[in-house]
């Protein structure tokens, strides 16, 4: 059973954030995860959106599959770099800020 991809690198969330809405199109057919991530008020639904929608492209025009019967297999984000800035603070301290970073997958595949 062939799978088609799609991948995000350093997007500028936390990889937390993210995948609270990885959950919710898990196992969904591509067409119901894009409508559930289109009415989803989350930062990460737009950088799934247009995930989702990488990996059904690449799955017609690289693999042969047919669009109408994918689904989304498996998506996820692991941690990227994590950017480390200082605020200050009272007597002369500095207080560490992490601006963390994500890779997102998103793996789709044909249902039988």
């Amino acid at each position: 059973m062939s799978e088609a991809k799609a991948y995000l690198s350093f997007a500028r969330i936390s990889p937390r954030k993210v995948n609270v809405v990885c959950e919710l199109i898990r196992g969904k057919d591509v067409e119901l995860a894009t409508a559930i991530l289109q009415h989803t008020p989350k930062a990460a639904s737009e950088y799934l959106l247009k995930l989702v929608k990488s990996a059904a492209a690449n799955a017609e025009n690289n693999h042969g599959m047919n669009g109408d019967k994918l689904v989304v297999k498996a998506a996820w984000a692991d941690a990227g770099m994590t950017m480390k800035r200082m605020r200050p603070r009272a007597h002369g301290r500095g207080y560490r800020i992490n601006k963390r970073t994500s890779h997102i997958t998103v793996v789709v595949t044909e249902k039988e």
